[in-house]
């Protein structure tokens, strides 16, 4: 990074949902309010470009059931309508057939989660159910002529087709109720569940009747006879139908996998397979590189497959690089080499001479096109009139150079956009708008100073315009580590809810954050307390001689996973600097973590990339647990007995050295949450905890 002096007031906006919310400044937003708030999902664009449905959750007040439904509007602006209603049931994931007739989407109206279609040359036609498999559909992808349809879902590896009566479960062989995992076994628990051996996420071909129903038996499966390849795909446990792609001519599927053995907890190693749907083992293009590919996107007219690669192997936040290859003559090419940017998405625009990405950029996750012939970058200019870029995803372009996406940011969760060449982006939907016009808005400045080694650092802070006198200050610390504070929405770590309450809220992308160039990601590797704290350190510095109205003297730190992590080390390493500290699944004990987390590859790669045994001192130099004689600092825990990924224990171990310390501290344990807190009860139960127990030491009553 370039060395710079420090640079503060690099750009500041306030934080308006609408013009609307300018002017009717009511109330501060409550965590009730962002559990309850709409939340609007990828849109699906028709054929023809006229029309975009998306899904969307609402959540009761009263009870917080979620449920979900599909909403219509026509690509040039209206009144959003509900479509595809089916009573007592949700609808999600919405579709439309090659020639725009058909709707399909996922409903679990049967009892289980099944494909369903609208008819929607028919006005009036009600929803009908298109699939009955034995098991639930995770997901489905129509082909490019609308003859066929791909499914996925959790099934047996000898099943023939979407469900048998056997799972294939090997682990629970009786009388007992033990699970047994043989040698070899390799995942024994991922992410918040116990494997399944012998199951997994799979794929399978149907052919589609004249009436839009599934026909027939399974034409193929994805993965081949048992013995060339088997594991997940989509992968787990995040992939989704971005791991999924037709061929142009419909007769073939690229799909991401890795192999499922003893090496997978280490590997990395994800590769793009092709399945000729002939019945004969898929093959790979990719074998040769051991870093990670994904996002497989075949070309409109046949002639390339576009995807993203990882180089090194056992990285997982390598730089995703853009790889090109000609279908015909197998020729690749790195298409993004020489750009330092790692590409979160991959789109071709209709014409095939150029793809449409995303990628992190600073503070932005903007849109990018990529010239087919050249690899040359550019950076498009989509952000709506009057606000920020923020954070654009889920990009579908248009045949008339238009793009339809969805925008969220810190001043507003995601709504559905479309942009004309050369034109500022428009809403099309407004699920939010009336909810936020009732806000106090809240302002957002962004800044950088001179971190470690000189290096440029950004930041933000978020506070509630117009406050009046000092503020007490919230150190927000993201996880990853490998990740941003960029201006994006979350429903988890809300920075504008925070500040709503009466706060500054400040983050700082420290080194080892993503959208600087992979050389500032990658410093974070054997360093995790080295430089990210003196950037943390001197970012809070930087941002209170910055804004008067930051009360540097009323203080405490907030962070999850590696954010968690770090408020351990500042417990023993900056003891004296906060009034508090909240940590959610935070790393305690460097040893028993390299032993129970289940991705050994994260834990092994950040601290020089070996084993515990091999290397203890690496592990050792940056864990927070031979520092506790030092803690001194009031904590509130918080940890989920379904996480699998930082396991419950090291909250315990965190909390019991607090308690033995006789250090002021709680403890908050959800049963049946994973890494994250999703469910509405518990994220209004952990937002009311957070904030009693802030309120305790930076606004104790008088």
């Amino acid at each position: 990074m370039t060395k710079t002096s420090i640079a503060l007031g690099a750009l500041a906006f306030a934080l308006f949902a609408s013009p609307a919310a300018a002017q009717s400044a009511k109330r501060a937003m409550t965590p009730q309010d962002l559990i309850t708030l709409k939340r609007v999902g990828a849109p699906a664009v028709s054929p023809d470009g006229k029309w975009v449905v998306w899904q969307q959750t609402d959540t009761d007040p009263a009870s917080y059931k979620r449920s979900t439904g599909l909403w219509r509007v026509a690509a040039k602006g209206g009144s959003p309508e509900r479509i595809a209603d089916l009573a007592d049931a949700g609808e999600n994931s919405p579709a439309f057939s090659p020639d725009g007739t058909r709707l399909y989407f996922l409903s679990d109206k049967a009892g289980k989660d099944q494909i369903w279609t609208l008819d929607l040359s028919a006005p009036g036609a009600a929803p009908v159910q298109a699939s009955d498999f034995k098991t639930d559909v995770a997901g489905f992808l129509l082909s490019p002529n609308g003859q066929r349809v791909l499914v996925w879902g959790d099934v047996g590896r000898d099943c023939p087709t979407l469900g048998c009566d056997k799972s294939g479960d090997t682990s629970q062989p009786g009388p007992g109720s033990g699970r047994h995992f043989k040698d070899g076994a390799g995942f024994v628990r991922h992410w918040d569940q116990w494997e399944t051996p012998g199951n997994y996420s799979r794929g399978f071909a149907f052919s589609l009747g004249a009436d839009g129903k599934v026909v027939g038996e399974a034409i193929a499966s994805l993965d081949g006879p048992e013995g060339k390849l088997t594991g997940d795909t989509p992968t787990k446990p995040s992939g989704g139908a971005e791991e999924l792609a037709w061929a142009a001519d419909s007769n073939s599927v690229f799909f991401v996998a890795r192999q499922a053995d003893r090496s997978e907890p280490l590997s990395t190693d994800t590769n793009i397979w092709h399945a000729m749907l002939d019945g004969k083992p898929p093959h790979s293009p990719t074998l040769a590189n051991k870093g990670s590919d994904t996002l497989p996107a075949p070309s409109p007219d046949g002639k390339w497959l576009a995807w993203a690669a990882m180089a090194r192997a056992g990285y997982e936040a390598d730089r995703l690089v853009v790889q090109v290859m000609n279908l015909e003559t197998h020729e690749k090419r790195a298409l993004t080499a020489n750009w330092d940017r790692s590409v979160g998405s991959i789109a071709w625009t209709p014409d095939s001479k150029a793809l449409i990405v995303t990628a992190e950029d600073v503070l932005d996750n903007p849109v990018f096109r990529i010239d087919l012939a050249s690899g040359t970058p550019t950076r498009l200019k989509l952000a709506p009139k009057g606000l920020s870029e923020g954070h654009l995803v889920n990009v579908t372009p248009l045949k008339d150079g238009s793009l339809v996406f969805t925008r969220d940011a810190i001043a507003n969760p995601a709504e559905v956009y479309v942009a004309a060449p050369g034109k500022p982006a428009r809403a099309l939907s407004h699920a939010n708008d009336a909810t936020f016009a009732a806000f106090n808005p809240v302002t957002s400045t962004r800044f950088s100073f001179a971190g470690a080694n000189g290096d440029t650092v950004w930041g933000q802070i978020h506070k509630p315009a117009g406050a009046a006198g000092k503020l007490p200050v919230l150190l927000f610390v993201h996880g990853g580590p490998q990740g941003t504070y960029n201006d994006g929405w979350s429903f988890r770590w809300n920075p504008r809810t925070f500040a709503a309450q009466g706060y500054a809220v400040l983050s700082v992308d420290f080194h080892g954050s993503t959208g600087y160039g992979q050389a500032f990601t990658d410093a974070i590797r054997s360093d995790w307390g080295g430089k990210p704290l003196e950037d943390l350190q001197k970012g809070l510095a930087a941002a209170v001689a910055k804004d008067p109205a930051l009360d540097g003297d009323r203080a405490c730190a907030l962070g999850a996973s590696y954010g968690g992590y770090m408020m351990n080390w500042i417990e023993g390493k900056w003891a004296d600097r906060f009034k508090c500290l909240v940590q959610h699944d935070g790393v305690f004990d460097a040893r028993a973590m390299a032993y129970e987390t289940e991705e050994l590859w994260f834990d092994e790669w950040e601290h020089g990339g070996h084993p515990y045994y091999e290397a203890p001192d690496a592990f050792e130099k940056w864990n927070p647990v031979n520092h506790v004689d030092k803690w001194k600092t009031p904590m509130l825990v918080i940890t989920s007995e379904k996480d699998f990924r930082i396991p419950y224990t090291q909250g315990l171990a965190a909390f019991t050295a607090l308690q033995r310390r006789q250090v002021p501290s709680e403890l908050l344990v959800f049963p049946d949450e994973n890494h994250w807190v999703l469910k509405a009860k518990n994220s209004l139960q952990w937002h009311q905890t957070v904030m009693s127990w802030l309120d305790r030491w930076l606004r104790p009553a008088k």
